[in-house]
Order: C-alpha cells, then sequence, then structure tokens
C-alpha cells in the first residue's frame, strides 16, 4: 500500500489580499488559516505524512507554527519558488525514488472537508491523476479585445479546486516532459498531466462551495462566515469515546433544565464528573460575577482541575422594545451578555491551568435583528464577537472557545414564549447537547457551531 503524503502548498506572499504577511498567516476562528489547513490533514487516519512547501523568508515561522501545535505528521518543511509549479517541484523531488502518492493542496483552502480527502484518497486505488472541481454556475464567456468570441456549454464546465493528488511517478513524468517544453506554462499540476501525458485519465472528485480559497479582501468575509457550517464536521467525531471525558471536571451554567441539563446528563453518563448552577438550582446568577467566581471555586476546591465550563444560561422576553420595562432589558443584558462576560473571566485561570475548553451558545437570531427580538438578538450577536474574540487571544494558553448555535429548539424558555409547535419543526434540546459534548471531544476553537434538524 502506497504511503499518501499531503503537500501543503504555502509559499505565497498575500499582494492580492493585501496583507503585510502571507495571506495563510492570516487568522480566522482562532487560528491562522494554515493552521486550520494542516489540522485536518493531520486528523485525517489515511494521511500518513505532510510536507509544508514554504517561502524560504518563513521557513522559521512555520518551525515554531509546527512546535506551538505538536503535529505529528509534519516531516519536511521544504523551500517554494517564484512560480507555483516551482512549488510542486520541490515536493516532487523530496520524495524521489520513493514509492508514495502525493496529494498537493493550496495552504490558503482550510475548509477542505474530511469527506473530500476520503473520497480523493480512495480515488487514488484506481486512478493516477486526481482532482477536486465545483460545476459552474455562471456563464462562461471567451474574450478577446473586450469582444466576446465564444461561449462555451456551461454543463461541460468545472470551477477546480484542491487537492489534487497523484501517483509520484505520473506527475513527475508529467513534469520531466514539461520542463523540456519552451513554451511551458500551466497554472496547476492536474493540467500538466491533462497536456503532456494525454493518455493518463484524471479523475474528477466532487468539491464543495465551503473550500474556498482565500486570495482576495472579501474572501475573509465568507471565510468566517463558511467556518460556522463546521458542525458537519462534529458528525464524524465519535460520541461514545468514554475514556475522552472519563473523570473530566466540567461545570455548567444554567443546567437545572432544557439544553444545560442535557448536557449535564449526558457528561454523567460518559463518566465525566458535573456540577450544574443556576439561579433554581442553588442561587447562581451569572449576571453576578462574584456568584460565578464562588462556583468555580468550589469546584475546584474539591476536585483540584476544571476541565470543561459550558455556560447555557440566557433569557429571551419576545415582545417590542418600547412595550418592554427597563428592568427586564437589565435583566436581560446582565444574564445574556454579561453573564457570558463573567463566565469568561472567572473561567481564564482555571482553563489555563487544564487548556480546558469553554462552549457559550448563541441563536440563529443573532445573524440578523428582527421586530420583538432586539435585545435578544443583540445579545446573541455579541456573543458571537466575543468568542471569536478571546479565542484568539487565550489560544496561546491552549483554551479553546466556541459557540454553539442551534436551531429552534425545544425548551421551556421556548415553550414560555411561544407556546405549543409542532415537534418536527424543533430540534430537541438533547440533539443540541450532543452537538455540544461532540464540540469539547473536537479540535475547534473561536467557531460557531450550527446545529440543524437533519433534513426528512
Amino acid at each position: 500500500m502506497k504511503k499518501n503524503v499531503a503537500v501543503i502548498l504555502a509559499g505565497g506572499v498575500g499582494s492580492r489580499l493585501g496583507l503585510s504577511t502571507p495571506k495563510q498567516f492570516f487568522k480566522v476562528a482562532g487560528k491562522m488559516v494554515v493552521e486550520h489547513t494542516i489540522d485536518t490533514f493531520e486528523s485525517n487516519p489515511h494521511i500518513h505524512e505532510i510536507a509544508i512547501v514554504s517561502n524560504p523568508f518563513y521557513i522559521s515561522d512555520f518551525e515554531s507554527i509546527i512546535i506551538k501545535n505538536g503535529w505529528k505528521k509534519v516531516k519536511k518543511i521544504l523551500k517554494g519558488g517564484q512560480e507555483r509549479y516551482h512549488s510542486s517541484l520541490s515536493a516532487i523531488k523530496a520524495y524521489e525514488d520513493t514509492d508514495v502518492n502525493l496529494i498537493f493542496h493550496d495552504a490558503v483552502r482550510p475548509l477542505v472537508s474530511q469527506r473530500i480527502l476520503n473520497d480523493v484518497i480512495a480515488a487514488l486505488e484506481t486512478y493516477k491523476a486526481i482532482d477536486v472541481a465545483m460545476p459552474a454556475t455562471d456563464t462562461i464567456i471567451q474574450v478577446n479585445d473586450r469582444f466576446i468570441q465564444e461561449i462555451p456549454d456551461r454543463s461541460k464546465l468545472m470551477r477546480g479546486q484542491t487537492p489534487q493528488a497523484f501517483h509520484l511517478e505520473t506527475i513527475k513524468h508529467a513534469y520531466d516532459i514539461a520542463l523540456q517544453d519552451p513554451a511551458f506554462k500551466v497554472t496547476d499540476d492536474c493540467g500538466v498531466v491533462v497536456k503532456y501525458l494525454p493518455e493518463v485519465p484524471v479523475y474528477v472528485v466532487n468539491g464543495e462551495e465551503s473550500n474556498m480559497k482565500l486570495t482576495y479582501k472579501e474572501d475573509t468575509y465568507l471565510l468566517d462566515k463558511f467556518f460556522q457550517l463546521r458542525k458537519s464536521e462534529l458528525n464524524t467525531l465519535p460520541i461514545d469515546q468514554e475514556n475522552n471525558l472519563k473523570n473530566r471536571v466540567a461545570v455548567v451554567f444554567g443546567g437545572s433544565y432544557g439544553i444545560g441539563a442535557d448536557v449535564a446528563q449526558l457528561l454523567k453518563e460518559k463518566g465525566a464528573n458535573v456540577f450544574c448552577y443556576s439561579r433554581s438550582m442553588n442561587g447562581t446568577d451569572v449576571g453576578n460575577k462574584e456568584q460565578v467566581s464562588k462556583a468555580l471555586q468550589e469546584v475546584y476546591r474539591q476536585c483540584g482541575r476544571i476541565d470543561y465550563i459550558i455556560n447555557t444560561a440566557g433569557l429571551l422576553n419576545k415582545e417590542p422594545l418600547m412595550s418592554c420595562d427597563y428592568q427586564t432589558i437589565c435583566n436581560a443584558v446582565n444574564t445574556n451578555y454579561m453573564g457570558t462576560v463573567n463566565v469568561a473571566l472567572e473561567a481564564f485561570p482555571y482553563l489555563k491551568e487544564s487548556k480546558g475548553k469553554l462552549v457559550f451558545f448563541t441563536s440563529s437570531s443573532y445573524t440578523r435583528g428582527r421586530a420583538f427580538y432586539s435585545i435578544y438578538s443583540s445579545t446573541k450577536a455579541a456573543i458571537v464577537n466575543f468568542v471569536q474574540a478571546i479565542a484568539q487571544e487565550w489560544e496561546p494558553f491552549g483554551i479553546s472557545v466556541n459557540c454553539i448555535n442551534p436551531e429552534r429548539t425545544k425548551t421551556p424558555m421556548r415553550v414560555h414564549n411561544f407556546g405549543i409547535e409542532p415537534d418536527n419543526t424543533l430540534l430537541t434540546s438533547e440533539q443540541v447537547a450532543i452537538t455540544t459534548i461532540q464540540s469539547l471531544l473536537s479540535e475547534f476553537t473561536g467557531q460557531v457551531i450550527d446545529v440543524k434538524r437533519e433534513e426528512v
């Protein structure tokens, strides 16, 4: 069986993005883009080794990043060249005379899914060259001097992505021929095979819209939004790995009912030591910093560590702003937003010690303010920005901070505001709890993790 080597092409300088440092070092969702990319390949069981191809000026930066992340599969840092194909050639040369598959991937495509990787690797068992692509959705026109010359049939056009994968001997042979061509010009590695080894079929694996490349400044906003859709990746994490949760110490604020109660119950079933705090259970109000501090001190004195802190406490009052009394407004802001800040402030020293994980909750209403939800939706939007900010601040301390974003969920708070609704239109609190536990088992940080009902 051939060894699969992922080649992360990170030689760019980010000129089109307008940054002072290369775009692969741009931070999103709590980590550098290239860190997200390498994490994906590091966690794939079919990838045996990773090589990073870097601009020579940034090799020392990558050395530091590798040490900080503790990646086990990264074995080589190679020097790239002026053109993209120089980076590919650097990897081909480094693995010359070995029986491997080379899987080339842009460092600035951090959202490549495990499904794409698995499909590419499976295809390598049958084909010698693999591309990843998406169907073209816009009409493509061929122009000459600003005039249309031809409109190709869109049904036969696709938009190329990465990874692109090859048997080493195939891509090496293609480049050996290409480099003898004085007019050699190509934009990607599959293009070299198509042009210079026409007898070798290039199989196309279906890509994904989220597998986008960070190129222009506007892409940073799209990339940030796509990171919010990472919940699908959580489905691959086994919830039954009891050893990962056994004897861990977890604190759940708002654990008396609804999502908080289900999170606490699931953690207990997996062997964690769970402590719940809420106003109704023990008089703990997350809006009161001293009460939050007291709760965490109690747990630490008893257990000597805290691994997970989950805050599900929240208030929803569905009514127009002008009919809402001021104290109700203050209570909602104090619980929803200041409660989040208080829990984070008091959690920091404990999670820094344990390199633990902090989870907050937003709502699907955070993306747009709506009538009757002015206070609730604005505080939930604030939570998202807060999570993304402290995830970056606390990443050097090994603390993960994420935000769960459930669709409409059947909880006592929702019933109080909406009455009886058809069950098939709502998530159950148990479904949200499962995703919450999966986030604790993941390496994600700084992400808004959607929880959606499965389409029937």
